[in-house]
């Protein structure tokens, strides 16, 4: 490991009359690197060279005591400047092919990667971008030995095999029926009978797992802002897969007027124009609701006698870009969902965990009557990232799947309908969620609205007389289709 950082020290005049003065007071700081300086005109020039400490972290340990030292002899210090850093590391695994940093470029020899940076701000220094760059190398060599891997998976419970009343696909039989029609990429309207289904299996979700457990019901904007992001880690890991918000950056008639007159005599968008009136996206539209969920109670201390905090929502549909892979109403970019969120100490999440598991383990044998099944999961991209581990009994998360009959082999086409997690303190801690005394972890289910409606119309059909005598408590009939001439 070497670090060898070149930096320069901008300073409001030239100050070589203080060279023999500021020689003996460097040599007095206990600085564990090798340390090159020299006046350059109005500048002073360092190179640390250090294998240990990192060089960048000495140079603003260093520019801190210049500050004063310069101070006291009437010379103003303007900042500090990187010229030039070259870092040397070790990794524990070679690259299996190259790969590119912003910022920086590097260089692999075998387990040996060489970093260097050129002519960077003070903030680069102070923001701690240098960090962050060997962590990225690291991870993305990390990751190039789990592409094309797929998630860890381990059954847990698997009900009886149960025989299906029918085998067709319901998101087809529900088009050839008018219920459902598709309005853009991957986004169903719901004419009333689907739209009476859905709201069935929400009204069994909030009375028979939800309420029962206390949860009680927030109401959120459909709006996430990138910081908010950026603490739970969705802005990096799901980039590709977000629905970014531009707000307009006027809404005055006269700036819209051309786009205006455009849109009239073309009947189109005319996107180039567009885009010189909106502003650059800081926000993006729901993906998951317990985002917004943690930003509410950032920096929060709640009360010991509120803990566990059991909170839920139901307001806010879900986007997410499906580049492939979408099919009819199971795999969409917009979904509805009711998500759970649970906020308290180890102990107490997982005595909620398991009571979920019992309310959920209810409504799928003694409600829908479905043929499912439960798995312990960790996606490769969380165990690459260190938060999950297989072996570990307290945080990962659970998967609710149900056989779907119209796909046929039993052994392999199953859908998720919902999971259970148990994330520890990442959220609580990036968000600063505290109690009065003690250590707060968070978890998390989500209940996919249309996921439980395909599930249950693949093995239950589609004619209410068919339905279990407990659903039909729910919904006994139908409402009537509108009549279209």
């Amino acid at each position: 490991m070497k670090f060898d950082l070149t930096c320069s020290i901008a300073l409001s005049r030239e100050a070589d009359e203080l060279k023999e003065e500021l020689d003996k007071f460097l040599n007095k700081l206990e600085i564990d690197a090798e340390l090159k300086w020299e006046f350059r005109g109005d500048k002073l020039l360092m190179r640390i060279i250090s294998d240990k400490r990192r060089s960048h972290e000495w140079a603003l340990r260093i520019y801190k005591q210049l500050s004063i030292f310069f101070g006291k002899h009437k010379v103003g210090v303007r900042g500090i400047h990187l010229d030039e850093y070259e870092i040397e590391i070790e990794i524990e695994k070679e690259p299996l092919k190259e790969i590119s940093i912003p910022f920086a470029s590097i260089k692999f020899e075998g387990k040996i990667v060489k970093i260097r940076i050129v002519d960077k701000e003070e903030e680069f220094l102070r923001e701690n971008y240098v960090d962050r760059i060997i962590r990225l190398v690291k991870e993305k060599v990390e990751a190039q030995y789990y592409e094309g891997k797929k998630e860890y998976w381990q059954l847990i419970w698997q009900s009886e095999e149960k025989k299906p009343v029918w085998n067709k696909d319901p998101s087809e039989e529900m088009q050839r029926r008018g219920w459902i029609k598709l309005l853009g990429k991957g986004k169903w309207f719901y004419f009333p009978p689907a739209a009476a289904i859905m709201r069935a299996m929400e009204e069994i979700a909030i009375k028979e797992v939800i309420l029962p457990l206390g949860f009680k019901e927030i109401i959120q904007p459909m709006h996430v802002a990138f910081d908010t992001w950026i603490k739970t880690g969705h802005l990096e890991g799901m980039a590709g897969e977000i629905y970014y918000v531009c707000e307009p950056k006027s809404r005055e008639a006269e700036e819209w007027e051309k786009f205006v007159d455009l849109l009239k005599i073309k009947r189109s968008v005319e996107e180039e124009e567009l885009m010189k009136n909106l502003k650059v996206p800081k926000a993006g539209v729901c993906y998951a609701q317990c985002p917004n969920i943690y930003s509410a109670l950032a920096g929060k201390t709640i009360a010991e006698e509120d803990l566990p905090l059991l909170l839920f929502d139901r307001s806010t549909p879900s986007d997410r870009y499906e580049a492939g892979g979408k099919h009819g109403i199971e795999r969409v970019d917009e979904f509805h969902r009711i998500e759970i969120v649970y906020i308290g100490t180890k102990e107490q999440l997982l005595d909620i965990k398991e009571k979920l598991i019992d309310k959920y383990k209810h409504v799928f044998d003694n409600i829908l009557d479905l043929e499912w099944r439960m798995a312990k999961v960790t996606p490769f991209y969380l165990q690459q990232a260190g938060l999950f581990e297989e072996e570990d009994e307290i945080k990962g998360t659970i998967d609710f799947e149900a056989y779907l009959p119209y796909k046929g082999d039993r052994s392999k086409e199953w859908l998720e309908i919902q999971n259970i997690s148990i994330v520890g303190d990442k959220y609580t801690k990036a968000f600063n969620i505290k109690s009065q005394h003690s250590q707060l972890w968070s978890g998390c289910s989500g209940i996919g609205l249309e996921r439980w409606m395909v599930a249950f119309l693949a093995q239950k059909g589609m004619k209410p007389e068919k339905w279990p005598p407990s659903f039909k408590k729910y919904l006994s009939t139908l409402p009537d289709m509108p009549t279209f001439l």
